[in-house]
């Protein structure tokens, strides 16, 4: 993990335990990092909880388990920005592939294109930014990050003359000490919005004739990252929401599988 100041890499970060961010050995004091919580250091200062020292900087004890968790914000930092960015036109270029194979290279065709694409970016990153939200309002660190295979493997799928396509350039990651229905909520409520969105495609199918195929490929595309995602292996949120909550887990596998089959019906 890379102190956020600096950007050394550190194999055990000093998490801050006010705003809940990572630093090497130098940047872990609240002043050296200029902590965006210093309210709550002068707070903390009076009411005993730490100490002024002769050098005029704070001293503290570290545990890499446990922190006291501030009232979080929600905040993106630069390096996250980028990394959307760049996440965002991976997932835009593989809706454009999907629309090269799919649809004529007519006036409505491009637009037809268009729109799939934005509907498959816009769905890969609602689910992400729920993660991200969750956990940060849980008082953890969360931000979203390129990985290097899963980029790879979505370029790759890119240039498959394919329909089918896997989209996995990066993740929401997150760091602290959580309790386990609180990891669970975390889990839950990416594969939830993709429910939501799949339920709302299959609404609009029947609303707007015109754009009846792309719609179908949106609820398809929902329903099969909440299913895939509710899987309780690994890494995968279903895993975390199975250990949290069996019953919540298994209403929303079956709802996403639900959902798979009847979008699939349609295609």
């Amino acid at each position: 993990m890379k102190c956020q100041i600096c950007g050394r890499e550190e194999l055990l970060p000093f998490q801050c335990p006010y705003c809940s961010k990572q630093f090497c050995t130098y940047h872990r004091l609240p002043e050296n990092h200029k902590c965006n919580e210093m309210d709550l250091v002068y707070k903390s200062k009076k009411e005993g909880n730490m100490i002024l020292g002769k050098t005029n900087s704070f001293k503290y004890d570290f545990n890499y388990n446990k922190f006291y968790r501030p009232k979080s914000k929600i905040y993106f930092s630069y390096k996250e920005i980028k990394h959307l960015i760049i996440a965002s036109l991976l997932v835009i270029g593989v809706g454009l592939s999907i629309g090269f194979y799919a649809f004529t290279f007519t006036r409505q065709g491009i637009l037809h294109m268009a729109i799939l694409a934005f509907i498959l970016t816009t769905s890969f990153f609602i689910h992400e930014i729920a993660h991200k939200i969750i956990a940060q309002k849980t008082g953890l660190w969360a931000e979203f990050r390129l990985t290097l295979w899963g980029s790879l493997l979505t370029i790759v799928f890119m240039i498959l003359p394919v329909i089918f396509k896997i989209i996995s350039p990066g993740a929401v990651m997150i760091s602290g000490s959580a309790k386990r229905h609180e990891i669970g909520k975390i889990s839950i409520v990416g594969p939830l919005t993709n429910i939501i969105l799949a339920c709302s495609f299959i609404g609009l199918m029947f609303l707007s004739p015109t754009y009846n195929w792309i719609f179908i490929i949106g609820a398809l595309f929902n329903s099969y990252i909440a299913l895939f995602n509710l899987i309780p292996f690994g890494i995968l949120d279903g895993f975390k929401v199975f250990n949290w909550n069996k019953i919540i887990w298994l209403a929303t596998f079956c709802a996403s599988l639900a959902l798979t089959i009847i979008s699939y019906s349609f295609a």
